[in-house]
């Protein structure tokens, strides 16, 4: 008998999970947005599938928007809490951002971190 726990240094999530509607790729790339602008916003996030543990603060964790089953790698963030739904196997929580990668950062930071063509955003 056991369980299966993942240790995650990255929150992946969607739209629909919870990524900050604010953070728009276009305009982004126009007007480069910094995490200055989210100081003192806590953002939640809901129903990430599986139980799933993050790096605990001061360590970062990356912050990724699944759109479509591609990934695009925002910047970095600390997760403040978790919180575990055993019977439906499901992660929510909270974090906060402390960095936004510009937009040169953004497009190499899959190459960087990731390297999977499977899940590299155009």
């Amino acid at each position: 008998m056991g369980s299966i726990i993942e240790i995650n240094d990255t929150l992946q999530i969607t739209k629909e999970q919870g990524f900050p509607p604010e953070l728009d790729y276009k305009k982004h790339a126009i007007q480069p947005m910094k995490a200055e602008n989210f100081e003192g916003r806590v953002f939640e996030f809901r129903n990430k599938s599986g139980i799933r543990m993050y790096q605990s603060p001061p360590v970062r964790n990356f912050l990724v928007e699944n759109r479509d089953g591609k990934w695009i790698y925002w910047g970095l963030i600390h997760v403040i809490e978790t919180n575990y739904d055993y019977a439906n196997q499901v992660t929510s929580g909270k974090f906060k951002i402390i960095y936004l990668y510009t937009p040169e950062e953004m497009s190499r930071a899959h190459d960087l971190i990731d390297r999977n063509p499977k899940t590299k955003f155009a």
